[in-house]
């Protein structure tokens, strides 16, 4: 897998690829999407693109008032919701624990498992690097995921890596995923016009209230308003001065 560079001046952002039908978001919590990606998301349900969610973890590690039992059904109904916001309708689940993913191979054969069911051409995922941006150290579930899913994205094309997805579960082998986008990364090479989606984004991201409320003392929709209009608008000189978001796209 190689990265795909920007095919303008190194400050600009290339468009994200269009020639594309259906797309796998793998990350590893509920609420990873929308703060990374989800204005990118809604702007692609509109233009009636297939996009399918898959959570390693339910986030049930993720309040300290709640304990997991309670949380993970909590979590999981609000990322349903949030999903719908964005016109997204499958969200699957791998259970996962949450704060202790493991890179290895048994998450890869999950999501190679789940791309060969799904059979996207772009997969999304999250920032896999150990810092977002070199300031704050990323968890341990975001590289492990981000990392697996890279790897999963060619796991799922070879009949010879994980044969039991074929003889278990009936799962051939897809070789057709073009790209990976990773969300969040501190060297995007693409971006997506956030225009028509980041209204919903902001909707989308404000369905996981029960996180946000324990996360932030500031009025909740001010703060997911804040955090997006401030990302998307960050990149708009990089992309022809429309707010964007970015990703860090790698071809196959």
């Amino acid at each position: 897998m190689t990265e795909q560079t920007a095919a303008t001046s190194p400050d600009q952002l290339a468009p994200m690829p269009e020639d594309w039908q259906r797309a796998l978001a793998v990350v590893a919590h509920p609420d990873d999407l929308e703060y990374g990606c989800a204005a990118a998301i809604a702007g692609w349900a509109d233009g009636g693109r297939e996009v399918s969610y898959l959570l390693a973890t339910r986030g049930e590690a993720g309040i300290d008032t709640i304990d997991p039992a309670t949380c993970a059904p909590l979590r999981e109904r609000e990322q349903r919701a949030s999903a719908a916001v964005v016109g997204v309708e499958t969200v699957e689940f791998l259970d996962h624990k949450d704060g202790v993913v493991e890179y290895g191979t048994g998450l890869r054969r999950d999501i190679a498992g789940a791309i060969r069911r799904h059979r996207p051409e772009l997969v999304i995922t999250l920032n896999f690097r150990d810092t977002w941006g070199g300031v704050a150290w990323n968890t341990p579930d975001h590289v492990a995921v981000g990392r697996a899913t890279l790897d999963a994205a060619a796991d799922a094309g070879n009949r010879w890596i994980f044969p039991e997805l074929i003889a278990e579960q009936g799962l051939e082998p897809w070789n057709g995923v073009r790209w990976v986008a990773v969300a969040g990364s501190a060297t995007p090479t693409h971006a997506a016009d956030a225009t028509a989606g980041l209204e919903r984004s902001v909707a989308s991201l404000l369905e996981h209230r029960t996180y946000i409320e324990v996360l932030t003392d500031e009025d909740s929709e001010k703060y997911c308003r804040t955090f997006l209009m401030g990302n998307a608008q960050a990149l708009a000189p990089r992309f022809g001065g429309k707010p964007a978001v970015g990703f860090q796209v790698f071809s196959r």
